[in-house]
């Protein structure tokens, strides 16, 4: 099923599941595999820990970049990422193709001070597509493999509530 962007209400990533569930009127359109953090749920500063909570897609970055763009700092670096790349920089956390950088909703929980999923740098973004997805493997985002980012990034819209929650997905949540 191709994604639309006036169709898409909220996206529910599931941490137990390891699952993102892309919804509109209360109903699954899509599921995808992710990876959230290998630290588990937390929303405190330097946690490496994935934030809970409500959210919302504050920026989109990476629109029109080919698949396998590296991003440093939330902006291209001109590399292309490659097993020969990935070799010579084995420490990277790699961050390719798209970011959706995610804004907490809730204050005091995910919103502000040492808990701001904002300043943390939270993002939806590519990984490599041999990283292992359906288990906790990152350093707190959510990671996803390319055409799968790529889909679900065309199907946003800056505002697009996230709705970050250990459960997996409830039918009507948001409805």
């Amino acid at each position: 099923m191709e994604l639309r962007a006036m169709s898409v209400d909220y996206l529910h990533i599931s941490l137990r599941a390891q699952r993102l569930a892309v919804c509109a009127n209360g109903q699954v359109l899509d599921f995808y595999a992710i990876s959230t953090a290998a630290n588990g749920a937390g929303e405190q500063r330097n946690s490496g820990c994935t934030p809970r909570g409500r959210h919302r897609v504050r920026i989109k970055i990476g629109e029109g970049c080919p698949i396998g763009t590296v991003f440093r700092g939330r902006r291209p670096t001109g590399e292309m990422y490659s097993a020969e790349l990935a070799a010579l920089y084995p420490e990277r956390d790699w961050i390719l193709t798209r970011i959706l950088w995610l804004t907490g909703l809730e204050s005091g929980r995910n919103r502000g001070g040492e808990v701001d999923t904002l300043r943390r740098f939270i993002y939806i973004h590519g990984c490599p597509e041999n990283a292992p997805l359906g288990v906790a493997h990152s350093h707190g985002c959510i990671r996803m493999h390319s055409h799968d980012l790529i889909a679900v990034f065309n199907a946003v819209t800056i505002g697009t509530l996230v709705d970050i929650q250990m459960a997996p997905f409830e039918a009507g949540r948001y409805a």
